[in-house]
Order: structure tokens, then C-alpha cells, then sequence
């Protein structure tokens, strides 16, 4: 870490996530040395532009903070693969922003020597700046070890997000909930919108909105009423 506590932060994952995560980080005054190829150059160019595209190993080299943002099945062997090319540095921070997974994923790079960070925005990335307004009312899944947790918590503090710890064990209980949150608001959107579609009714997608809105406001609000109200919860399996 830099004396002034910038880092250079390299991205590896050019989808939705990993751009948006770049281009908060570097809001927040950090270097963004690097980011792997993606399949729409042009969408990255316009949230990071001019930062080098390099491959993976090259994008650790370079990095004293590693953010990777891919695929929840590719997780692993990227971390492992990457550990067999020596491309792990001591003290290096390794985070990465899957829900399912907590820090043992990164055992291949700890064993190098790197710190393992678990951090989750709880948001449905578009991977355009429109991300970044709505980092700034969200939240973040954070797991890491108890001597570097408040690194988690601040780094999740400079994407925009208000920090909520998870615990390991409780990783994939929380992806779960998220799953199930999206994957059925989704799924009935588009069969309400077929049904009024159905009836006629012109732009049911747009009529939809201020009722559906509405209802989860309400829905949220009585959920919030069963807990503690206190975001800075630890979440525990």
C-alpha cells in the first residue's frame, strides 16, 4: 500500500461488475493500472477510459489491490491457476465480488502470501455509470479475516456502499436470498407484463411500475419492521 493509502488497483473481469467496481475505486482516488479483455470493449472504454487492457497475470503483476469479478464458476480455477504461475504477491489484496463465495476460495493466492477480501454490492449491475449513482444506496456483503476486516469495510465505504459483515459460513445462504429476491422479481414482472399484454393494455411494462415499486416499498418496510433496524449487523450462519 501506498503511503497515502492509494492503491493500484488491477481488474480482472470486464462484464457488468468489474468495470463499475473499477471505475468506483478510481472515484475514490485510486490508480487503475489494468482490466482483462471483455466481449464489449466499447461499454469498458466509456466507464474506464485509457486503462490499459492487459491478461490476468499481467493485471496481478501490476496490482497491489486484485478485484475479480467473474463468473461464479470460474472463480476457483482462476484464483488456483494463478497461484501456479507464482502471479501472487506477498501482501497483495485479493478481493473478490461473488455472494456465494467467502475468502476460502482465495486459498491458493493466501497461500502466496496475498489478503483474501469477500466483498458483495447488493445491486443488479448494468455495467454503465448509472451503476454508480446507485452504488451510493447500497449495500455491501463484506467477509475477510478479523486483522483485515476494516479494509473490507472501507474499501466497500469507497465503492459507495454501506458495509454489512457476513460471515463465512453464511455465505451461501446469503446468495440464496439475493437469488431468490431477483429470480422471482423477475419472473413475475414478465408474467404480469404478458397477462396485461394480454388485455390490451399498451406499455405494461411502464403501467407496472409505480404498483410494483410501491408494493416492495411497502413489502421492504414491513420486513425492516421485524429486525433490529441496525445495518451494521454481523450476519452469522
Amino acid at each position: 500500500m501506498r503511503r497515502d493509502g492509494r492503491l493500484g488497483v488491477g481488474i480482472i473481469g470486464a462484464g457488468r461488475v468489474g468495470p463499475v467496481i473499477g471505475a468506483a475505486l478510481g472515484g475514490a482516488g485510486h490508480a487503475i493500472v489494468g482490466i482483462t479483455r471483455g466481449s464489449d470493449e466499447e461499454r469498458v472504454e466509456a466507464i474506464l477510459p485509457g486503462v490499459p487492457v492487459l491478461d490476468a497475470l499481467e493485471v496481478v503483476r501490476r496490482s497491489e489491490l486484485v478485484v475479480i469479478a467473474v463468473p461464479h464458476d470460474e472463480l476457483p480455477g482462476l484464483v488456483a491457476g494463478l497461484a501456479e504461475l507464482d502471479a501472487w504477491q506477498p501482501g497483495q489484496l485479493v478481493l473478490h465480488t461473488d455472494p456465494g463465495y467467502g475468502t476460502a476460495v482465495l486459498a491458493p493466492a493466501v497461500a502466496k502470501g496475498a489478503i483474501p477480501l469477500a466483498v458483495h454490492p447488493a445491486l443488479a449491475f448494468t455495467g454503465t455509470s448509472m451503476d454508480l449513482r446507485q452504488l451510493s444506496h447500497a449495500y455491501a456483503a463484506v467477509t475477510a479475516p478479523a486483522p483485515v476486516l476494516p479494509i473490507a469495510q472501507a474499501l466497500a465505504v469507497e465503492l459507495g456502499c454501506e458495509p454489512v459483515v457476513v460471515a463465512e459460513e453464511a455465505r451461501p445462504a446469503y446468495a440464496e436470498a439475493l437469488a431468490t429476491a431477483t429470480e422471482f422479481s423477475r419472473s413475475i414482472v414478465r408474467q404480469s407484463t404478458e397477462l396485461l399484454a394480454q388485455a390490451g393494455v399498451p406499455s405494461p411494462g411502464r403501467y407496472l411500475s409505480p404498483l410494483i415499486h410501491s408494493t416492495v416499498d411497502h413489502a421492504l418496510s414491513d420486513a425492516g419492521s421485524l429486525g433490529t433496524g441496525d445495518p451494521t449487523a454481523t450476519i452469522d450462519g
